[in-house]
């Protein structure tokens, strides 16, 4: 038997509900993403990877599928000398910044008990922030400078009968303007992690007759190894890309791949460029492969 409703007179009809599949409606949330990064990061990387094929000349280039641009990158023992100093300063750089930004991030997450000074600390570490790379970059060349604040300090007091050369315009130059520059991208992953240590298990540790040195190696350095990989991804990833401090505080002394694909660049000899792009990304995306091999950093983002 089949029942008959009638509507009353104003009262509404049943909306329809139209269900959706779960994994649809998961694909649709990310499809605006999506879209950005494959508009915004995707594309220009393939628009990269196709120009390094293309062939050139001192005035333009033609499209093309030559490889030459990869053989003269790979079997050139400048190149390679090249990347080797770029990883050079990757890595002291890295381990310099590592050991600062660990024991920043310790004392503002360990010794400082109040939030409120803990965000002021934390602020004034990131001031130097509020100006260029560039100036803060210049601002140690009257430091180190054969003029500059250290040398007349050294002179004055007798240190030193001369000024020291190797201040300014060498490779000690760049990595301290790198480590000046880059510090703050170790030191906030490694705080953000160490915030979300349990205290309890720090006073564990003391209960069980640990000592500082115990508790530091055994709790507080292995729960803080994905901020430890999360800075060191951003400050190798930052080193790589950096030309500008390179070229200034080396005086043109030295080098890195960065610098040479902008020299390339001004020389109009774009698919050379592309090329040492394409191997310095790949390069990159290695090293960063192998750091999230080491350590787990699901768990922080």
């Amino acid at each position: 038997m089949t029942t008959v409703r009638f509507l009353g007179v104003g009262e509404p009809k049943p909306k329809r509900v139209i269900r959706v599949p779960l994994g649809l409606v998961s694909h649709l949330q990310a499809t605006p993403l999506a879209l950005i990064l494959g508009c915004f990061l995707l594309l220009p990387i393939l628009m990269i990877a196709t120009v390094s094929f293309w062939d050139y000349d001192f005035a333009q280039m033609y499209p093309d599928f030559v490889t030459f641009n990869y053989s003269e990158t790979l079997g050139s023992w400048v190149t390679w000398k090249t990347y080797l100093n770029t990883i050079r300063f990757a890595a002291i750089v890295w381990v310099i910044t590592l050991f600062i930004g660990f024991w920043v991030a310790y004392f503002l997450a360990f010794h400082i008990r109040s939030a409120a000074i803990q965000t002021v600390l934390f602020l004034v570490c990131t001031v130097p922030f509020l100006t260029s790379n560039i100036i803060r970059m210049i601002s140690w060349i009257p430091v180190l400078g054969r003029n500059g604040l250290i040398n007349s300090a050294l002179v004055s007091s007798g240190i030193v009968t001369e000024p020291v050369e190797w201040l300014l315009y060498s490779d000690f130059a760049v990595v301290l303007a790198m480590v000046h520059l880059y510090t703050l991208f170790m030191v906030t992953p490694i705080f953000n992690t160490m915030m979300r240590i349990d205290r309890s298990l720090l006073e564990a540790a003391r209960d069980a007759g640990a000592s500082g040195w115990q508790t530091l190696a055994n709790v507080v350095i292995p729960l803080a190894k994905p901020g430890m990989a999360i800075g060191t991804i951003f400050v190798v990833t930052l080193v790589m890309a950096d030309f500008s401090t390179v070229q200034v505080m080396s005086g043109g002394q030295s080098a890195s791949v960065a610098l040479m694909m902008k020299n390339q660049m001004s020389l109009l000899q774009y698919p050379a460029a592309a090329a040492n792009a394409v191997v310095l990304l790949v390069l990159v995306l290695l090293m960063v492969a192998a750091i999230l091999r080491v350590v787990d950093i699901r768990r922080e983002l």
